[in-house]
């Protein structure tokens, strides 16, 4: 049959699946199996970009052969420290243009790209590429940490190691996020905030197939990291001051200030990108001319160049003044987004830290408590509002500290942060940039109505039919006079043994001449035909993947026990449901303000 245009047979029919809250199967625990491989080769992976980028640093910067991250805060200002930045920009140039272009910017938006439109599927290069690259400009000064690399080195492994199995594009895409979240697990010791992160970031559903083998990864991570690196929390802090009625606002009010920031930085950014684009050079010099900010911040703040978790730790335990974190802030500022924007290999996420903690430090200075706690709300409100990411930014902050005693302040900066950005930007630093290239990303997820309905409450009910026994003749005659397009062919007891429409009539007519009428009956024209069924009870999602894969644009609903036709189910029909979405949506009112106008009215 015919199912009409943009309908695309396929060679399997779907199954009835039994009904349940969750759609998992068996495949979860192999794929929970895979998850425990990826996050063991992420976590080692995570090591050799950690020792990579301090061997550079040490080398470069003090000319000593050692792998531990080091500060930057005792370098020494001259013309060498413009002209590092910008050697190590200019390898980093020549990697990514003969080398492989997706290992420009934070990478983040490349791994979700991947995950959209690239079935999940990564390239060796950029496996081998990211972290090489991103050691060189974050060792020669790059402001950047190294969570945002590994998350998209972590998920290269795991799109690799996903490619050598017979996996879907769904499983690769699972095994892809497993991999980044055990990188950031790795890094930071944080499992639960990497989980988030893919949820909230990189899986783009929140399901028992992906949330599963992902936890698997980021938890065998943080098995490996104590011997790796380091056990306990990343920047310990647990100084919590005794928050006065109206603490919880001014952590809002907090989060509102980080938020507009936010806003101003993610312009600001693609403002930058958008200069660099119109340069009259190639690409490949950009990022030396981004370096070349980069040296003249360090001239000014050494301290902002590189990973700067040491500032991090500094803004915590308050071992800073107000004009020094205030340097750090613009100057950290600036170089970062000329760094980023110019298209080097680089990552989001400390930086955004430094950023946060330092413009909560600053209004800390009018708070009550220690200026630490006002600085890590800061840093959950900046993270979180910038991804965004607000469940990621309130557990990231908890695990990173241990101070689990910030929950509630965390989450009301956090959540105002988030609220603002939401509200001001159309796409967040993340998605603008995969946006520019044409694909449109959303970020909400919810219950696919489809999977809620059932087909009894959207098919038509009153369905014209036609008697399989009739002559062929008769049956033409009645289709050519009728006002519908298609019609279920029944037999004597009401069951379906075909479909029959316009298209069909018009070709049995052309194939039999203009003289000649045609013979035999209905049903031996359409009873060997293989005709898709559903039943009333079946949830509209199935019904729609029968659709598909019959390539009917109509299907006949049963009775499972008879085989009884009960109704029609069209592509018209499926929409209903869409519109009832749309109406819940959009249709406001006010039922108890109504009802008492109504009383009011029968009253007088």
């Amino acid at each position: 049959m015919d199912g009409g245009p943009g309908i695309e047979r396929t060679n399997e029919r779907p199954l009835r699946r039994a009904l349940g809250d969750f759609s998992a199967d068996r495949r979860v625990l192999a794929l929970a199996g895979l998850a425990a491989i990826t996050g063991t080769a992420a976590s080692g992976t995570a090591w050799i970009l950690l020792t990579l980028i301090g061997l550079v640093t040490n080398a470069v910067w003090y000319g000593r052969l050692d792998t531990a991250l080091t500060s930057l805060a005792g370098a020494t200002p001259g013309p060498w420290m413009i002209a590092i930045p910008v050697i190590g920009a200019l390898i980093v140039g020549v990697m990514a243009r003969y080398g492989s272009e997706k290992i420009r910017g934070h990478g983040i938006p490349e791994a979700m790209e991947a995950i959209l439109i690239g079935g999940s599927r990564m390239s060796p290069k950029v496996a081998v590429l990211k972290p090489l690259s991103s050691a060189v400009a974050i060792g020669t000064g790059g402001p950047f940490g190294a969570e945002g690399p590994i998350i998209v080195t972590g998920g290269a492994v795991g799109s690799l190691f996903a490619q050598f199995f017979h996996l879907s594009a769904a499983e690769r895409k699972t095994l892809l996020v497993s991999g980044a979240a055990a990188g950031m697990t790795a890094i930071f010791g944080t499992p639960v905030a990497a989980v988030l992160l893919a949820v909230e970031v990189l899986l783009f559903e929140w399901r028992p197939r992906s949330l599963v083998p992902v936890t698997v990864g980021a938890v065998t991570a943080a098995c490996w990291r104590p011997a790796l690196f380091e056990a306990g929390p990343l920047f310990p802090f647990t100084d919590n001051p005794a928050l006065p009625w109206w603490g919880l606002p001014a952590c809002a009010l907090l989060g509102v200030a980080c938020g507009l920031i936010s806003g101003v930085l993610t312009r600001a950014l693609y403002a930058l990108e958008d200069g660099f684009g119109r340069l009259p050079i190639h690409w490949m010099w950009w990022p030396a001319l981004g370096a070349l900010v980069v040296g003249l911040g360090g001239l000014v703040e050494p301290r902002a160049l590189g990973v700067g978790y040491d500032v991090i730790r500094d803004l915590l335990a308050g071992h800073l003044l107000a004009g020094a974190v205030l340097t750090i802030l613009v100057v950290k500022a600036v170089i970062w987004l000329a760094a980023l924007s110019s298209g080097t290999s680089g990552g989001v996420l400390a930086p955004l830290l430094i950023l946060g903690g330092a413009i909560g430090w600053l209004i800390g200075l009018v708070l009550p408590g220690a200026h630490g706690f006002w600085a890590l709300l800061g840093m959950a409100a900046m993270l979180g509002g910038t991804l965004p990411a607000p469940l990621t930014g309130v557990v990231f902050a908890v695990e990173v500290t241990g101070d689990v005693a910030a929950l509630a302040p965390l989450l009301a900066a956090t959540m105002a942060a988030y609220a603002v950005t939401v509200l001001l930007l159309k796409r967040s630093i993340l998605t603008e940039k995969i946006a520019r290239r044409g694909q449109h990303v959303t970020r909400e997820y919810g219950i696919d109505p489809y999977d809620l309905a059932r087909v009894e409450a959207v098919m038509t009910r009153a369905v014209e039919t036609l008697d399989g026994e009739i002559a062929l003749a008769e049956a033409l005659a009645a289709i050519r006079v009728g006002e519908h397009h298609a019609y279920p062919v029944i037999d004597s007891a009401g069951r379906p043994v075909g479909l029959v429409t316009r298209n069909d009539a018009l070709r049995w007519t052309v194939e039999t001449g203009e003289g000649d009428g045609p013979d035999g009956t209905l049903a031996e024209r359409v009873s060997d035909a293989d005709l898709a069924v559903v039943h009333p009870g079946d949830v509209v999602s199935h019904a729609l993947d029968v659709m598909l894969s019959a390539g009917q644009g109509r299907l006949p609903v049963t009775d499972p026990e008879s085989g009884a036709l009960v109704g029609l189910l069209t592509r018209k029909d499926l929409l209903q449901v869409r519109a009832t979405t749309v109406r819940a949506e959009a249709e406001r009112r006010a039922y108890f303000r109504r009802g008492r106008a109504r009383a009011g009215t029968a009253g007088s």
